[in-house]
This record gives C-alpha cells, sequence and structure tokens, in this order.
C-alpha cells in the first residue's frame, strides 16, 4: 500500500470528528437564527396586541411566551399538561387578572391521556419538561413511565368561543407533536379562519413516520392563508 495511502487511512478519524463538529456548529447556528427569528416574530406579535384581544398559549411549560403576551394586556389562555410545569407556571401567574391557566393538553378529544416524559426527566425536570407529549414513539421518550392528565377538545373550544363572536390574535403551538392532528383538524373545519396570527413548532424530526402528512399539512395551508399569517417554524 502507498505510503500516502496509508497516512490518509490514519487520519480518518480525525477527518471524521472534525466533520461531526463542523455538522453540530452549523445545526446549533440554525438553531440560534431559527431562535432569533422566533423572538423577533413574537415581539411583532405583541406589539400587535391590544387590551381586550384573546391570545392562547397551548404547551406554555413554564410560561417564557406567557408572561410576553400577558404584558400587552390581551387576555390569555395558557394550558400546560406536565404537573411539574404547570407548578412552575401557577407560581409565576398565579392571581394575575388576564391570565387563565388550564393544566391539561390539548386535541381532538377530550378525556384523560397518559402524558409521556423524557428519559432524563427525574434528573432535570425543568429542562425535560418541555419535551413531555402525548404521542409514543418520540425519541428519547420514556414510554413506560409517565403520568395521566386531562385531555381537552381544542377544537369544540373554539367553535364555542367564535359563537359568542370572540376572535382569537394569536395562537401558540408547541405541544411536541400533538399538533399535527390538531393542526388538520382547526384547517378541515375552518376554525383558522378566525384566528389572526399562529406560531407552531412542528415535529417532524421527532416524529419521522409522520413527514408525509406534515408536508402535506404545509402544502395546504400553505395553499390557503396569506405568507406570514401562520409560521409553522416556530422553536
Amino acid at each position: 500500500m502507498p505510503k500516502n495511502a496509508t497516512a490518509s487511512i490514519a487520519n480518518e478519524p480525525a477527518t471524521s470528528e472534525a466533520e461531526l463538529r463542523a455538522e453540530k456548529l452549523i445545526r446549533r447556528q440554525k438553531r440560534n437564527l431559527r431562535k432569533a427569528s422566533a423572538e423577533g416574530f413574537l415581539a411583532g406579535v405583541a406589539a400587535m396586541l391590544r387590551p381586550g384581544d384573546l391570545a392562547i398559549d397551548c404547551g406554555a411549560n413554564v410560561g417564557v411566551v406567557t408572561a410576553v403576551l400577558a404584558e400587552t394586556g390581551a387576555d390569555v389562555i395558557a394550558y400546560e399538561p406536565d404537573p411539574f410545569a404547570f407548578g412552575q407556571l401557577s407560581e409565576r401567574f398565579s392571581g394575575h387578572p388576564r391570565v387563565t391557566l388550564i393544566n391539561a393538553a390539548v386535541g381532538t378529544s377530550s378525556g384523560t391521556v397518559r402524558l409521556m416524559r423524557a428519559g432524563n426527566f427525574d434528573q432535570n425536570p425543568k429542562g425535560a419538561s418541555v419535551k413531555s407529549t402525548i404521542l409514543p414513539g418520540g425519541r428519547a421518550i420514556d414510554e413506560a413511565g409517565g403520568v395521566n392528565v386531562p385531555l381537552l377538545d381544542f377544537p369544540e373550544f373554539l367553535k364555542g368561543l367564535f359563537a359568542e363572536g370572540r376572535e382569537v390574535a394569536f395562537l401558540k403551538m408547541d405541544i411536541e407533536g400533538a399538533e399535527l392532528d390538531l393542526l388538520e383538524a382547526l384547517d378541515r373545519d375552518g376554525l383558522l379562519e378566525r384566528v389572526r396570527v399562529l406560531v407552531a413548532e412542528t415535529h417532524e424530526r421527532k416524529f419521522p413516520d409522520q413527514r408525509g402528512r406534515y408536508r402535506a399539512l404545509r402544502a395546504a395551508i400553505a395553499s390557503r392563508y396569506p405568507a406570514g399569517r401562520f409560521n409553522l417554524d416556530w422553536i
């Protein structure tokens, strides 16, 4: 074997390691850009909201977005199913005159559902609670554990709200995969027509077997609504 070939093989592990580091850096940079974009989008929404508007935070976790919305003077409904995160949320907003907290998951039906948590939840409950999900099959999720939580029929809630003549000024949805069924139902039933602005984090990477449905959902929403009104790349 030529000497230079031997040297090349010897260097391969170092090159592969460097490539992995570069890929990780690129992913981090892309995530940081998405985060900055999301924060800018939220700031624009906050500037638009007025007292009397209704903003809904589905998957509020410990209330980072809820706090921004509450500062605008709008009425805020915050849903959070994880008991740990809801405890943090309650400490932060208990007694707030414009914030309604609901300890429940949102979906397309009502009842009780199993909330599964990340495998490292016990070691880092605050950091891991953002991954809690009602859908099986997610990566790094402990499906054998979890807790039972209430499940609320969100489309029916919106129908009742709209029947009263109200409009949703802003809807944020970060519900770890459950957004797929829910957004499909809202689009199918025409309920998105009464939502002024929506942001959602979709979870194609967490549930790769659903990527086809996610693509179809994105195409459907893009064909029916003006660009920028509904942002499915929230983070």
